[in-house]
């Protein structure tokens, strides 16, 4: 382990004559010639020896610096810094070094000057260091004044920056620091003069508070480190080399042994151990100077490279770097809060682990940190993930003895998870860990067949298929195995031979639940051949395929068919009669060749095949067997193909029969007086279901069989005793029959009057399935709900797009009786609590699959109404109904009900509106119904609504442009609704919907500033007087609404009030005379307040029945001052203005306003006398409001000087102050770091920076539930 030695950030030497430097662009130095450089000449950095003289003038560029007779001047390139040189990336990085390396020779200070001027500029300050400078300051003083000069107008750097320009410039950066020590590592590196001052400067800057000094000099820094690691590999090794000549020049007699090659390579040696000893120092200092604090920075990215540097140390010299006080830092890191950290210190132990011997030497570390490791497989960071499940990968095949059943179980159910990194990796741990060890019985097994070794290998995968209990997800675990074991996966060969074959004597059978897994995942695994993207759900789609994935695709397809086209009439009829096994074995021929049938003369074969399925077909009534029967013949009964007449007879002939023994069993079943017979009904349910199948997939339209169903759903209506299946398949051929006879209307292919037949048809059975929405039956009522969904649907308007206008004779359109049943449907079978469900489940109803799979049949329904709102087949109206239950439902249906929202926005912004505000009247008139007119506003019904309103107000967004007629409406219909019907206390009470007022006023915020106003002075039409005087608790709805209409609405030329100055200000601007005509009337006035964009929607519905309010002149005073030079009470000049008596010094108008409403004539003289008293208290608040608005303006004041005076500094692109916490955590706890490994001693925490930028990125998303659950970085599922 490298000595661990103090080292100061000023390091300080013994000053020592300088020495004579050597070549230092060999590699080699075979015979030891280069001796080292004498040690100190101006040790303290940045300062000469005294009376050394630069040579060349001092602080400038010496003459011979590398660019007057090397590359860079034949490039033109001789005035170019160093950093210009190597950001052009145009010269080779070698003979940049060689050219900086002569340079030094030259004279040292201007080369060295030089180097710390590219370091500097590589962190973009726009300073440079001058030689007096670089002479006689300090490195403190050096980077103080460089801070000083840093750029200010942006927070970018070059290693930050992006562009190709910018990631060469990073790659040549690494590459001219390696090259730099590499160049030279055998006399230069060893003057004590150029390493230590480079690394002085580098330490000082890795601990400025400014992040791209801080940033760049780490990251110098550990690239140096790295440097320097394989200078002292290259030094223990000539001197392991040395030693072995040493020893054996030795060991030989003394008449063989020369004594001077003895002296030579003892001399040898000791001169490495010193190179080695002063390579050590160096290594210390930076770890200890830069890596010790940098390791835990604020700045996930400078973590995350001392991180990534330490893993190449450890790896590139193990002897050194391999062990606890290393090794630890490492440990720690993996608890770091940010992903990417995390992830470096995963790959950074992928690197170890990749060696097995180095693998062997990890053994305290592994057993210290494997949970931590573990429990990184469910990372919230998917990357992060996929590199645990790796690494522990890696650990399986160091050692088995490492990972217990339990670590090992924990990676085997992500082979299921949804991201397919993940189940990939998963899938190759699963396969290591099952799959990679063969014993020695295993050697000698046949390569195929169900005796051989991947016999047995597919017994493992169907056995831990089973006991993982995810049954219905084989073909995720199929997708997980394909990369690493497909040559297992594909051989189908061995996977029938364990179905067909009987197992030989000693041998244990499969059972009947593996036999079903293992046709499960033979299915899947010939699916993922065929169609060769990942199941549904994992995978963002299908991708593009290379000529190779394609020509194995094709190869893979002829062996299935090749092969299975022969066992797959066996497999059926050995499980005809298991259903899981024969609707699987079913699925197999859509992904045949079919010309191999030909070409191949497998047409017994097919024979055969059809057979089977007419047999299965015969044998089962169950529906996935019965359609997985009816979409085989689909597939086979292409007319693409040769075999298509065969096929297309025999399903002729299997039709024929089963419409046949309907009809027969129909007119038995439907004869008068005859009592139906369960044997009779078991008939005709089973060969229904049977047609129903078929019909849903080929067209059966020549059997004609719309009458007999509907004969059959006739008779069920009028009896009421039909069973609920029969009805229920009824209704579907049914619905068959009509899209069938759909598709030939649309296709022109059919004659004249069958649109009419079809117009009749679908007419007569939409009714009929109304009718059965009253049946009492659930499950019958659901499916007629269904069909009439599908039917308006289809038939809507829309079936005329697309240059169909031929088809408008079938458009159908619901009447409001129909729209108010299927309303009703929703509301009675959807919206009802778990345990109010009463559908048929067989049962169980408290089964939690019976209540999911309730649940996702009523989400249908919702789903298919809400389709019919969003496509207008119904009125948008209607789902006033449905918005209302948003709250109370919205873990079930929140998702359906909120995207319907949003698509009607798209349709129409208005309507829109005005349902979402019906829907709240109408939870606020079942409020009253249930709680009577005295309406507690802290009630949990009242509290409902109100939550209900501002979550529709959040969906209207942010852009108030968009929405605004829309907002505008919503306040105009709540506003009617609140006053249009009279207090029940009688005259003087307030209306009895007021209340609602509270409830609008969520919607307030959404309202442009203009449109306040606008909506307040609607809302004055409505009020009295009385109303305004009113402050009693009944009163506050009314009261808050004004505020909210009255908060944002106030500027410099509009009053919050009443708007009468801004009315005087907006006649003054469209009218070029003086506002002197005092004599107009108040709604002229109010005409011309108000834009035709802003008011338009006021006169919309001018038959409304409002209270008048008395309306008051306007002031001749306040109408021609200037609106910015008023006094704040005279900006707050109310609708209720003095009575002309009592305002002496005010021109008073000659002639009086329009005169008030009769009913509101004996309120005159009384409104009259209280208006000085209600101006006075409305003028008093103004200025109190006035004055907390001076105050307000007086803090934003100061705090934006403070702003200034903070921000007049070093600025980052963020616009806020570079200077950072740079430490992660301020406690010292790295005292003995070469000391035990005591991982106990040290807990990373890491806040959130100072800066702005590193806040928004720690800052939790309230919007995602992980950060709400906690902070932890293991608490996201992985599917």
């Amino acid at each position: 382990m490298i000595a661990a030695q103090d080292l100061h950030t000023e390091f300080q030497f013994p000053q020592e004559a300088e020495s004579q430097l050597s070549s230092d662009t060999d590699f080699e130095d075979p015979d030891g010639k280069h001796a080292k450089a004498a040690k100190g000449t101006a040790a303290k950095k940045g300062r000469k020896a005294p009376g050394d003289k630069a040579k060349g003038g001092g602080a400038g560029r010496a003459p011979g610096l590398g660019r007057v007779n090397g590359h860079h001047q034949e490039n033109g390139m001789e005035n170019m810094s160093l950093f210009e040189v190597v950001k052009m990336g145009k010269s080779a990085t070698q003979s940049v070094v060689d050219d900086w390396i002569e340079a030094y020779k030259q004279d040292r200070d201007v080369a060295l000057l030089d180097l710390i001027n590219f370091f500097i500029q590589c962190s973009g300050c726009r300073g440079a260091v001058s030689g007096e400078m670089f002479r006689h300051m300090q490195n403190s003083e050096i980077i103080r004044k460089m801070t000083e000069e840093f750029d200010e107008d942006s927070g970018d750097y070059p290693l930050t920056m992006s562009g190709p320009q910018w990631k060469k410039f990073r790659i040549s950066f690494y590459d001219f620091i390696a090259v730099l020590v590499r160049q030279c590592q055998y006399s230069i590196i060893y003057d004590e003069y150029m390493m230590d001052t480079v690394i002085s400067l580098l330490t000082g800057l890795s601990d400025s508070q400014v992040r791209a000094f801080r940033h760049t000099s780490t990251l110098a820094a550990m690239k140096l480190m790295t440097a320097l690691v394989n200078v002292a590999l290259n030094l223990s090794i000539n001197m392991d080399n040395t030693q072995r000549q040493y020893e054996a020049e030795r060991n030989k007699v003394i008449a063989k042994r020369a004594n001077d090659r003895l002296e030579l390579l003892l001399q040898k040696r000791k001169e490495l151990q010193e190179n080695q000893d002063d390579i050590e120092n160096m290594m210390n200092a930076i770890f200890k100077g830069v890596f010790v604090h940098r390791y835990r920075d604020a700045i996930a990215e400078i973590r995350a490279i001392c991180i990534e540097e330490i893993g190449v140390w450890m790896k590139l010299y193990s002897d050194a770097f391999l062990n606890d006080s290393y090794l630890k830092y490492v440990g720690w890191t993996m608890h770091d809060k940010q992903g990417e950290v995390r992830l470096k210190c995963l790959t950074a132990l992928q690197g170890l682990f990749y060696n097995r011997e180095l693998g062997l030497r990890l053994e305290l570390f592994t057993s210290r940190f494997k949970d931590r490791i573990v429990s990184m497989t469910l990372d919230k960071e998917y990357d992060v993930a996929v590199q645990a499940i790796k690494l522990l990968t890696l650990v399986l095949q160091s050692s088995d003895e490492v990972l217990t059943a339990e670590d090992c179980e924990s990676v085997y159910h992500l082979v299921y998870s949804a991201h397919r990194p993940i189940a990939i990796s998963a899938g190759e741990f699963l396969f290591k860990k099952l799959f990679s060890h063969r014993g020695p019985e295993e050697e000698g097994l046949p390569r195929r067949g169900r005796q051989s070794l991947n016999g047995s290998l597919i017994k493992t995968t169907v056995f831990f298929y089973l006991e993982s209990e995810l049954h219905e997800h084989g073909a995720y675990l199929v997708d997980s195995l394909w990369e690493c074991g497909s040559e297992l996966l594909k051989d189908w060969e061995t996977m029938i031979s364990l179905l067909l074959d009987e197992p030989i004597p000693g041998e244990e059978a499969l059972t009947d639940r593996q036999e079903t897994a293992l046709v499960e995942i033979m299915l899947c695994a010939i699916r993922q051949a065929c169609e060769c993207h990942p199941p549904v759900g994992r995978g963002s789609g299908k991708r593009v395929l290379t000529a190779k994935e394609k020509k194995t695709q094709l190869d893979d397809r002829t062996r299935i068919t090749e092969m299975f086209a022969v066992a797959l009439p066996l497999l059926l009829a050995k499980y005809c009669v298991d259903i899981d096994k024969v609707t699987n074995l079913l699925q197999i021929p859509k992904y045949f060749d079919l010309d191999i049938y030909t070409t191949g003369r497998l047409e017994k074969h097919l024979d055969a095949l059809l057979r089977q399925i007419w047999e299965v077909l015969d044998k089962h009534t169950e529906t996935e067997v019965l359609e997985a029967c009816s979409t085989t013949y689909h597939y086979l009964c292409n007319d693409e193909f040769s075999i298509f007449n065969r096929v297309d007879i025999a399903r002729s002939q299997l039709l024929d029969e089963l419409v046949d023994k309907f009809s027969r069993l129909l007119e038995d079943f439907l004869q008068e007086g005859e009592e139906l017979d369960d044997d009779d009904t078991y008939q005709v349910l089973s060969t229904l279901k049977k047609i129903t199948a078929f019909h849903n997939a080929h067209d059966l339209s020549k059997w004609d069989l719309f009458t007999s169903t509907y004969r059959l759903l006739n008779t069920g209506l009028q009896n009421g005793d039909m069973p609920e299946q029969i009805v229920i398949h009824a209704m579907q051929c049914t619905h068959y029959i009509i899209l069938w006879h759909l598709a030939k209307v649309s296709d022109g292919s059919s004659l004249k009057g069958e649109m009419v037949t079809l117009r009749k048809q679908m007419r007569a059975f939409s009714l009929m399935c109304q009718r059965y929405l009253n049946s009492i039956n659930t499950a019958v009522k659901e499916q007629a709900f269904t069909t009439v969904c599908d039917l308006l649907l289809i038939f809507s308007h829309q079936m005329m797009s697309s240059g169909r206008e031929q088809l408008e004779p079938l458009v159908y359109i619901p009447d409001s009786t129909l729209q108010a049943e299927m309303l009703n449907f929703i509301l009675d079978h959807v919206f009802i609590d778990q345990d109010d469900d009463n559908n048929s489940t067989d049962g169980h109803q408290d089964d939690e699959a019976s209540k999911i799979e309730a649940l996702h049949k009523r989400r249908n329904l919702l789903a298919s109404y809400c389709k019919l709102i969003i496509y207008n087949v119904v009125e948008m109206n209607t789902g006033a109904d449905i918005f209302k239950q948003y709250m109370r439902y919205y873990n079930d249906y929140g998702d359906i009900i909120k995207e319907t929202m949003s698509k009607t926005r798209q349709i129409d912004k208005v309507q829109c509106a005005k349902t979402l505000n019906l829907s709240l009247q109408r939870l606020f008139n079942d409020m009253l119904s249930e709680l009577g007119f005295n309406i507690d506003r802290s009630s949990s019904a009242f509290c409902g609504i109100k939550e209900l309103a501002r979550r529709f107000s959040l969906t209207f967004g942010l852009d108030q442009l968009k929405t605004r007629e829309a907002i505008a409406m919503l306040h105009k219909d709540g506003i009617e609704f609140a006053f249009k019907d009279p207090s029940p206390q009688g005259e003087g009470g307030p209306p009895l919907n007021l209340a609602f007022l509270d409830i609008l006023s969520e919607f307030s915020s959404k309202l442009m500033r203009q449109d306040k106003r606008t909506v307040h002075v609607y809302l004055e039409r409505f009020m009295t007087f009385q109303m305004a005087l009113q402050r009693e608790d009944c009163w506050l709805p009314l009261i808050s609404y004004r505020n909210s209409l009255q908060a944002g609405g106030d500027d410099d030329t509009m009053s919050v009030i009443s708007g009468i100055s801004s009315r005087g200000s907006s006649i003054r601007s469209k009218k070029s005379k003086p506002a002197t005509t005092n004599k107009r009337k108040l709604p002229e006035a109010e005409e011309n307040s108000c834009s035709s964009s802003d008011a338009g929607w006021m006169n919309r519905e001018q038959n409304v029945q409002t209270p008048v309010m008395m309306h008051s002149p306007h002031l001749a005073s306040t109408v021609l001052r200037d609106p910015k030079k008023m006094r704040p009470e005279d900006s707050y000049t109310t609708a209720y203005t003095m009575p002309a008596e009592q305002l002496p010094h005010q021109h008073v108008p000659t002639q009086q306003q329009q005169q008030p409403h009769p009913h509101h004539q004996a309120a005159i003289d009384y409104n009259t006398q209280v208006t000085w008293m209600l101006t006075q208290r409305q003028q008093a608040e103004a200025r109190q409001q006035q004055e907390r608005v001076n105050m307000h303006y007086t803090k934003m004041r100061n705090h934006m000087q403070q702003a200034v005076r903070r921000g007049s500094g070093l600025m980052e692109e963020d616009e806020e102050p570079i200077v950072e916490d740079v430490m992660m955590s301020s406690e010292d706890r790295l005292e003995d770091i070469n000391e035990g490994m005591d991982f106990d001693t040290m807990d990373i925490d890491l806040p959130a920076s100072k800066n702005r930028r590193e806040r928004t990125e720690l800052k939790p998303d309230y919007f995602d539930p992980s950060s709400i659950m906690d902070d932890s970085v293991l608490n996201v599922s992985m599917y």
